[in-house]
C-alpha cells in the first residue's frame, strides 16, 4: 500500500526542489572545457549546459554560494512582493510574457510561503483548537483536585474489574475535564500522549465511558476508519494539517480549470497562463492569512485590519489581478472577479475534502 504521507512529502519537496532556480554570479576565469559536458568553452559558462567553467572547492567558497544565493534571492523577493501586493496583474503579464529573470518563479514563491505559512501556524497556533475557561486559580485547584481523585477511583474500579464503577468514575472525570478545559492535568489513560483536558478529551471521552461512540454513515469501511480516528481527534486533526501542507500543492490543479472557465470563448491564453495567475494569487492569499495570524493576537486594531482585508481586500485583489494580467476592462474584470470568488469557494471545499479524505485514510 502505498505510504500517502511519504507520497505528499515527497512530491512537495521535488516541487519546491525543481521551482528554486540556481543562484547566479561570477564564475570564474575561463579554462579549458567544461568540467561537465567537456564542450569547449570560451566564456565563464559553458554555453552548452550552463556549467560554470570555474569549479571552487574550498569550505570558503561554500559559505560564499549560500550567501550569494541569499542575497540573489532576496534581490529578486524585493522586486516580486511589492508588485504581487499593488499590482499582481502586472506581475502575472510580465512573468507569463518571459520577463522572468528579475522576479521570483510562482512555483518557488507558491511552495515557499505555504511551508513558511504552516510553520507561521504551527507557533501561533492559528489551527488549534482552544477551549477558554474563566475560572479562578481556587476554583481550577478545586476542580484539578476532584478530577485527581476521580481518575485514581478510576484505576481502582478497573483494577477490581467493576466496569460499572469505571464507567461512571470516567463520565465524572469528563464532566470535570469540560470544566477545566485545556488547563487539565493529563492523566494516567492518556499514554498516547494527548492531555486529559484537550479537544479529545471534552470531545470523546464521554461518549467512550457509555460506549456510545459510534459513527454511522452506511459505509462500514468508512465507519470503521472515522470511528478510530474519534478515539483520538487531536491525532487526527494533527495528520489533516500535515496532509494539507504536504498535499498544498493540489490547490494548482484544482484550481486551474475554474480560471480556465473565465476564458473558455478567449483565445490567445493557456493553461500554462492561468497556472501562474493560480500559483501567485495563492501565494498572495497565503502571506495575507500569514500576516493576520502573527499581528491579530498583539493587537485587535489587527484583527479588524485583517477582517477588512479579508473581506474586501481579496476581492480588490483578485480584480486587480484578473484586469491586469488578462488586459480586461472593468466591467469584464469586475464580472469575472465575482465568478472567481464563487469557484475558489468550490475550489476550498473540493481540496478540504481531499485533505480529509487523504488524512484519515493516511
Amino acid at each position: 500500500m502505498v505510504d500517502l504521507d511519504a507520497a505528499g512529502g515527497a512530491a512537495t519537496g521535488g516541487l519546491l526542489a525543481g521551482a528554486i532556480e540556481r543562484p547566479t554570479g561570477h564564475a570564474g576565469d575561463a579554462h579549458g572545457d567544461c568540467t561537465d559536458c567537456g564542450a569547449p568553452v570560451e566564456g565563464n559558462f559553458c554555453s552548452n549546459c550552463g556549467q560554470p567553467t570555474h569549479v571552487h572547492r574550498t569550505l570558503l567558497h561554500l559559505g560564499e554560494e549560500i550567501l550569494h544565493g541569499a542575497l540573489h534571492f532576496d534581490a529578486r523577493i524585493w522586486r516580486t512582493l511589492p508588485l504581487l501586493a499593488i499590482n499582481p496583474g502586472r506581475l502575472t503579464r510580465e512573468w507569463v510574457q518571459g520577463r522572468r529573470t528579475r522576479y521570483v518563479s510562482p512555483l518557488a514563491m507558491f511552495l515557499f510561503t505555504v511551508f513558511l505559512m504552516f510553520f507561521v501556524f504551527s507557533f501561533t497556533g492559528a489551527l488549534n483548537p482552544k477551549v477558554e475557561t474563566n475560572l479562578s486559580a481556587e476554583q481550577r485547584a478545586a476542580l484539578i483536585q476532584q478530577l485527581q481523585e476521580a481518575r485514581a477511583d478510576v484505576s481502582e474500579a478497573r483494577a477490581e474489574g467493576d466496569a460499572v464503577s469505571a464507567a461512571a468514575f470516567e463520565a465524572v472525570a469528563a464532566g470535570l475535564e469540560r470544566q477545566l478545559g485545556d488547563q487539565a492535568p493529563a492523566g494516567p489513560e492518556d499514554a498516547d500522549g494527548v492531555p486529559g483536558g484537550s479537544w479529545r478529551g471534552q470531545q470523546v471521552r464521554d461518549a467512550l465511558a457509555s460506549g456510545d461512540l459510534k459513527v454511522d454513515t452506511g459505509w462500514k469501511s468508512l465507519d470503521k476508519i472515522l470511528t478510530k480516528k474519534l478515539v483520538n481527534p487531536e491525532l487526527a486533526l494533527y495528520k489533516i494539517q500535515q496532509t494539507a501542507y504536504k498535499f498544498s500543492f493540489l490547490l494548482i490543479p484544482i484550481s486551474i480549470p475554474f480560471v480556465a472557465l473565465l476564458f473558455l470563448w478567449r483565445r490567445g491564453f493557456t493553461l500554462y497562463d492561468h497556472g501562474v495567475f493560480v500559483l501567485y494569487s495563492l501565494t498572495a492569499m497565503s502571506i495575507l492569512f500569514m500576516v493576520i495570524s502573527i499581528l491579530g493576537p498583539l493587537w485587535v486594531g489587527f484583527g479588524l485590519v485583517g477582517g477588512l482585508l479579508v473581506v474586501f481586500g481579496i476581492p480588490a485583489h483578485m480584480f486587480a489581478q484578473l484586469k491586469g494580467a488578462y488586459g480586461l476592462g472593468w466591467f469584464s474584470a469586475a464580472w469575472r472577479t465575482v465568478l472567481l470568488l464563487i469557484f475558489a469557494g468550490v475550489a476550498l471545499l473540493l481540496f478540504i475534502l481531499a485533505i480529509v479524505a487523504l488524512g484519515l485514510t493516511g
